[in-house]
């Protein structure tokens, strides 16, 4: 089938009723309830863009071996030129979404790309576990499936490696082998829109130490299959919020989901990976996942800074502070990281890399850098967001307000510089307080903190993986031979 609509997509929502948990109840029917109404919605909306003549051809490519169209995210790159549509087409679904939703389809088809790129690294173990990552790879692009993954073990006791927690099934291993495939039971996390994705990917990030066997594994599966239940967290929007008073939370809330496969079967040509604690953890690294991935979320992370900073200058401006010097200076800051950002995601795309089968890649060195970049730098725009907008972020009125009885006093005294109407600067202040202070604003702000990983581990791997040290070095031994021997200084004195 070619490109999906989002009625396509959210039928086939409706025919796969899922095990999905919220507030101690099953929901079957995702699409109509009202905690993931609006996601899907919005989701839907992306996959109709892809039908749209103004963006159609940036969200889309022509598939050399069907002809059909497909999702950009899909598409592997051979010139410079196909890097920049993808950026495109990561930018134009971002922006879509003010950069709020960090698992979008293209996320995920742009891994399952990486996987069918370097599919070698998966039959390193068994030839047909390549085969398998190559024709799932086609599946999901000529159905335009949107996946879902998980991840990371529970946090139970972090202390022990997986093989070593009292119940060795606390973290997803393989039960047994079948002749039909493998039987899985355990629990992930993080499923980002899991509840109402098609399937789920699993598999590992590296640190998987010898013992490890039966937990090394990568496999997807629907989400509806036999034993796969969810448990989502705590809503922040059940369909009972204004937009006005919250325009970023009624929309764009992702609802994350703990995943249990309760001895699920998956069967062999779904596995792509099993029992080996080296390749799943060289498996990141060796299929550039960590290229192509950083350059998607590299896009959307801009798309989301522009929001922030944009909030804060327009904030800035509503209420007349931006004439102060020490206001500008914040603002200025923030410019700078925002232009710094684009910069690297420029060059990455400059100095791409060459893959073993012929295409190419984003440059590794710049995506990374700005993956631990936007860790540390959105909290901070965040921050000044909440600094500039000072007490005025915590008295705003709500919607119905401006209907009622006090209305003429809601008028006057909520009213911006320069004859701006209260409406239109309560409204402003509403969508920085989504942004800084609301519970959604907060999930925002810890999912930039922790979506890459690790903080400090990513922002070692800046020191540990870098490409230019021989370039660093040769630039030190030359100034260190501008220094005459001390030993003949002190002789000719």
């Amino acid at each position: 089938m070619p490109v999906r609509t989002g009625k396509q997509y959210i039928d086939g929502l409706k025919s796969r009723p899922r095990d999905v948990w919220l507030r101690g109840k099953c929901i079957r029917d995702v699409t109509s309830h009202p905690a993931f109404a609006a996601p899907v919605r919005q989701i839907a909306k992306l996959y109709d863009m892809q039908h749209d003549p103004k963006y159609s051809d940036i969200l889309t490519y022509e598939v050399p071996a069907t002809g059909k169209r497909a999702g950009t995210a899909f598409m592997m790159s051979k010139t410079v030129e196909d890097l920049r549509k993808r950026r495109d087409a990561f930018r134009v679904w971002s922006e879509a979404t003010f950069g709020m939703m960090g698992r979008s389809p293209d996320f995920l088809n742009t891994t399952v790309m990486a996987f069918a790129e370097s599919s070698d690294v998966f039959g390193r173990i068994d030839k047909r576990f390549q085969t398998n990552v190559e024709r799932y790879y086609e599946y999901v692009r000529d159905n335009d499936l949107f996946l879902t993954h998980a991840l990371i073990t529970p946090q139970i006791d972090r202390s022990r490696s997986s093989f070593d927690q009292a119940d060795e099934f606390l973290h997803m291993g393989v039960v047994r082998e079948t002749a039909e495939g493998i039987i899985v039971r355990g629990a992930r996390m993080l499923a980002t829109l899991g509840p109402i994705a098609d399937e789920v990917l699993v598999y590992n990030l590296p640190g998987l130490k010898p013992g490890d066997e039966r937990h090394a594994m990568a496999f997807a599966m629907p989400v509806d299959a036999k034993g796969i239940k969810q448990i989502c967290r705590e809503p922040f929007d059940e369909g009972g919020r204004s937009s006005y008073d919250h325009p970023l939370a009624t929309n764009f809330e992702e609802p994350d989901a703990l995943l249990i496969f309760d001895d699920v079967l998956v069967p062999w040509d779904r596995v792509f990976l099993h029992n080996n604690v080296e390749v799943a953890n060289a498996m990141y690294v060796d299929t550039n996942l960590r290229n192509h991935t950083a350059h998607q979320t590299a896009a959307r992370g801009v798309a989301k800074l522009q929001l922030a900073i944009g909030t804060a200058v327009a904030l800035s401006e509503a209420v007349k502070i931006d004439g102060f010097l020490h206001v500008q200076e914040k603002l200025g800051e923030c410019i700078g990281w925002l232009e710094l950002a684009k910069g690297c995601i420029v060059r990455s795309e400059v100095e791409f890399e060459t893959t073993r089968m012929g295409t190419i890649r984003t440059a590794f060195t710049p995506l990374q850098t700005l993956r631990a970049f936007m860790q540390r730098t959105y909290p901070k725009v965040i921050e000044v967001l909440q600094t500039l907008g000072a007490g005025g972020l915590l008295m705003m009125p709500s919607a119905a307000d401006f209907a009622s009885p006090i209305a003429d006093d809601v008028a006057k005294y909520y009213q911006g510089a320069a004859g701006m109407p209260a409406e239109d600067r309560v409204r402003l202040f509403k969508l920085a307080w989504d942004l800084a202070g609301d519970a959604f604003g907060s999930r925002q702000l810890q999912y930039e903190r922790y979506y890459a990983g690790d903080p400090v581990r990513l922002m070692a791997s800046n020191y540990q993986f870098y490409q230019y040290k021989d370039e660093l070095k040769s630039l030190i031994d030359r100034a260190l031979l501008l220094a005459e021997d001390p030993k003949k200084i002190g002789k000719s004195a």
